[in-house]
């Protein structure tokens, strides 16, 4: 891994160099706790209080980490790779919701929580499939964040809407797979931005971690 170095106009017009730490401090904390979550509800067997409770923070951190690699990663993500990110982000608000529905309605697991909402929880999901595929892809040409991360992210989102009729330890290592992507991706800002070392001026070069 290296890390190449473009001037703000080319990422995009970032307004802050330090919206790359930012995100990428996001998407691997976050990413890390969405992935914790299901372990617990994993090991458990059934939603509680506390689990949902952490389901809720890492869910609802998602649409805003997810749109700001799409930010850290302008103008290369182009169209596909903004119709991902919106796609995507739209799909965790959804998700969110059905959360606090679980939370209130203090729904045992997450069969008795599809079983309940239906097409509520079917048709997000879709969207996460197609979007985080198109993300992944984006992520895949743009050439900034390491190659792997996209592929990962496009295994794990298709990995998520297959693996729902299957055991939960196999529900839960799908999971796991497109968790791993989105860290990676944050994970990626945060070496390239110790290598790059700290900014001499707020319109010097930002270091983005590249394949």
């Amino acid at each position: 891994m290296t890390a190449r170095f473009f001037t703000k106009r080319e990422a995009g017009g970032v307004a802050a160099q330090g919206l790359p730490l930012l995100v990428g401090v996001a998407a691997l904390t976050f990413s890390a706790l969405y992935f914790l979550s299901d372990l617990i509800e994993l090991v458990q067997g059934r939603f509680s209080t506390p689990q949902l409770a952490l389901t809720l923070v890492a869910e609802a951190a998602i649409p805003v980490f997810v749109i700001g690699l799409y930010v850290v990663q302008r103008p290369r993500m182009r169209l596909l790779g903004l119709i991902g990110a919106l796609g995507y982000a739209s799909s965790f608000v959804c998700f969110t919701g059905t959360v606090l529905f679980a939370m209130v309605n203090r729904t045992s697991d997450w069969a008795a929580l599809s079983d309940r909402l239906g097409a509520w929880v079917l048709v997000p999901g879709a969207v996460m499939v197609l979007a985080g595929s198109a993300f992944g892809l984006a992520v895949i040409r743009a050439d900034v964040l390491p190659r792997w991360t996209g592929v990962a992210l496009i295994v794990g989102v298709v990995l998520v809407g297959t693996a729902s009729a299957l055991p939960e330890i196999a529900q839960t290592a799908a999971a796991g797979v497109r968790d791993l992507a989105l860290a990676g991706m944050g994970g990626s800002l945060l070496s390239a931005r110790r290598a790059a070392g700290p900014a001499r001026h707020p319109n010097r070069d930002l270091a983005v971690m590249t394949r």
